[in-house]
């Protein structure tokens, strides 16, 4: 387990600044967000290249994250989905975001299914991401690319029981998963260290910030109801060696302020968790 940081919390800086900041903050991975600024669709390759030669020099993981609000669409966010009729340029989107992760050598590709917007039934909408998911994995598999799978609070997979449902509908033993604590904890989805060893077989990525329950809020840590030394015990004893991304979108305003308390926050919690294994111990 290490931690990295996700590059929309620094939305205003350069890709290879933010790099450069977080490597030297002390981050050990990067969550690249694809946006008009970040590895662009409409990018030159060679910014690919230059990224994977920027973090094999800084050795530093990656993963590739395709959240970006308004990247496919200007006027509605996150749209098209996999759940729009016009889900074609989501799975497009999502085979070059494959692409990205397989130049990059990253750890994995970080997707969800969107919002519902059309009249339909849930079988019917469960049909339509299945069909679009299916074709991206086929194609993550060519590349050799993990596809990891994010239940996000308001779209049609908001939980991990929604997760679970969608494991039923697709033979898809690559299929991994995405786990933001921040997400079970809005939800309820408590204790959260006992979802992340009942999920540990397919966790392949994790975000980390703070929230208070019923509330979808990316929250600076310490200022939700997170209590994260159990979490990152129970990492521990699961054997995760993925990354750990702070995902603190909406603080870039204050991105090397935010890193950097972050990181400051997150050493002192996994000391405290160092500390009391020791006197358990005793």
């Amino acid at each position: 387990m290490f931690l990295g940081y996700n590059t929309n919390g620094l939305a205003h800086h350069d890709l290879f600044d933010a790099v450069e900041l977080l490597a030297e903050i002390g981050y050990r991975g990067v969550a690249v967000t694809i946006d008009h600024n970040a590895l662009s669709p409409t990018a030159a390759h060679s910014r690919i290249e230059q990224l994977r030669r920027r973090l094999e020099k800084r050795k530093m993981r990656s993963v590739v994250e395709t959240g970006a609000r308004y990247l496919l669409d200007p006027r509605v966010k996150h749209e098209p989905t996999l759940l729009s009729e016009d889900r074609r340029r989501r799975i497009d989107f999502y085979k070059y975001a494959i692409r990205c992760a397989a130049e990059l050598g990253s750890d994995c590709v970080s997707l969800w299914s969107g919002v519902l917007r059309e009249p339909m039934s849930r079988g019917q909408a469960m049909d339509r991401l299945v069909e679009g998911l299916r074709e991206v994995l086929d194609d993550a598999a060519k590349h050799e690319v993990v596809v990891a799978f994010e239940p996000e609070p308001g779209m049609l997979i908001d939980s991990m029981a929604a997760f679970e449902e969608l494991l039923g509908w697709i033979d898809a033993p690559g299929l991994r998963l995405t786990l933001d604590v921040g997400h079970l904890q809005c939800q309820g989805e408590t204790p959260i260290a006992e979802v992340v060893r009942r999920w540990a077989p397919r966790l392949a990525n994790v975000h980390l910030e703070d929230m208070r329950r019923g509330r979808h809020e990316h929250l600076m840590f310490g200022e939700g109801e997170i209590d994260f030394p159990p979490i990152l015990q129970a990492l521990e004893e699961i054997g995760y060696t993925g990354g750990v991304y702070v995902e603190l979108s909406r603080h870039s305003r204050e991105g090397p302020i935010a890193a950097q308390r972050a990181m400051k926050f997150l050493r002192k919690k996994h000391d405290e968790h160092r500390s009391e294994d020791i006197k358990k111990e005793l």
